[in-house]
């Protein structure tokens, strides 16, 4: 089966009707740190988040995870190498079609994973989703007051 993305009227009239399924990747190294990166675009635009993305109408899991690591990572990874950490909620009040009041919100159903990368990863880490990166330790995740509330609940979750 092929897998294809949405024509943007489409896809605007489902983020209005129904939650969208993503992964986010909650990758540390060995240091404990994790990286975040600054959001491009809604939701959450201009905030730290994780990396991630949604899943396409077609697309496995494994799949899923090897084109989003490859896409927010740089390096396409096998989801084997993870470790789902649960299934969370995600509610905006904007969407990738505008802000507030503009457009419709936006709810994700998301399976966060755990992902180990090795020492020396990110040197040179894709800019399309995100302006910048950054490593912080979790304590110094759930105290910044520009990481999204959504990235700190995977924290909160590890009672880190």
């Amino acid at each position: 089966m092929s897998t294809q993305r949405l024509p943007a009227d489409v896809f605007k009239t489902v983020v209005d009707a129904t939650p969208l399924v993503s992964i986010d990747l909650i990758c540390q190294r060995a240091d404990g740190c994790v990286l975040l990166g600054q959001r491009v675009n809604r939701p959450a635009q201009g905030t730290w988040f994780v990396p991630g993305g949604r899943i396409v109408k077609n697309e496995t899991l494994d799949d899923a995870f090897a084109r989003l690591t490859r896409e927010e990572l740089g390096t396409a990874l096998p989801r084997a190498q993870a470790r789902l950490l649960g299934v969370y909620e995600h509610f905006y009040e904007d969407s990738a079609f505008g802000p507030v009041g503009e457009a419709p919100s936006t709810h994700y159903v998301v399976l966060g994973y755990a992902l180990t990368l090795p020492d020396g990863f990110g040197h040179q880490l894709p800019e399309q989703q995100h302006t910048a990166y950054r490593w912080q330790s979790p304590a110094d995740v759930l105290a910044a007051s520009d990481v999204h509330a959504n990235t700190k609940a995977y924290f909160q979750t590890l009672g880190t």
